[in-house]
């Protein structure tokens, strides 16, 4: 799925800040991983991005009451 620039900053921050609040990493990293990445929330939820693993699903809006509901990481779900 392709999305703008502005829902994946969206996307990444939301992550960014649930693991800053104690989330658990989506994927598996270990202390030599998390030390080079130097523990920052935003690099970890950016390389889940770039790994496609984030559970989020972007809704967008469109003309004349139609709605496009995608996950990050599939195909479009509902078009109504």
């Amino acid at each position: 799925m392709d999305l703008t620039k502005y829902e994946k900053a969206r996307i990444i921050g939301a992550r960014s800040l649930q693991l800053s609040m104690g989330a658990p990493p989506l994927v598996k990293m270990g202390p030599a991983d998390l030390e080079k990445l130097g523990y920052d929330p935003l690099r970890i939820a950016e390389l889940e991005f770039s790994k496609d693993v984030i559970p989020i699903t972007v809704r967008r809006s469109l003309p004349k009451v139609l709605n496009d509901l995608r996950k990050t990481t599939d195909k479009p779900l509902v078009n109504f």
